[in-house]
């Protein structure tokens, strides 16, 4: 399955993949300058440095191959809508409180910030539903509940949100 994700998604991973790609020969030499302190079973400061260096690499092979097979969408939907990056606010049924989330690409999901996918399964619940709609929420198998949507705040994708890093 091809990860859905907006133009500024990818411009995100492109910098940082840019980024990352001029932190290489720095730490090229970090390698190489921990590898001529000697003894290289004993050597922390070597696999430490190789360690950095792998992790790099391996992050710009991981957003390469995401932008790679990505599916571009773009984050439209009916005024009276939930959308991708709209902020709704729930009344959760059981817990008698009221809840704020800003639904976004599965790139920007940071849940303590409230923000959450829309491949989540209260993104899901929630997407396409309307104002007074009541939706039923279920984030395992043997757990669901029931929320209601009180309040739409129509949002655009905002370049200030952070992608997910490791």
């Amino acid at each position: 399955m091809n990860d859905e994700l907006t133009e500024v998604d990818i411009r995100k991973m492109q910098e940082e993949i840019d980024y990352r790609i001029s932190l290489r020969p720095q730490l090229r030499a970090d390698v190489q300058q921990a590898r001529e302190l000697g003894d290289l079973s004993e050597n922390d400061e070597y696999r430490t440095a190789k360690r950095e260096k792998g992790k790099n690499d391996s992050r710009i092979r991981y957003l390469q191959n995401m932008i790679a097979t990505a599916k571009i969408i773009r984050a439209d939907s009916r005024a009276d809508e939930v959308g991708l990056f709209d902020k709704v606010t729930l009344y959760i049924e059981e817990d008698e409180a009221t809840e704020t989330y800003r639904l976004v690409t599965t790139l920007r999901e940071n849940v303590l910030e409230g923000c959450v996918s829309k491949e989540s399964p209260l993104g899901k619940a929630l997407m396409g539903k309307r104002v007074g709609d009541r939706v039923c929420i279920s984030p395992s198998p043997s757990y669901s509940y029931y929320a209601q949507i009180r309040a739409i705040e129509k949002g655009e994708d905002d370049p200030s949100l952070p992608i997910t890093s490791y």
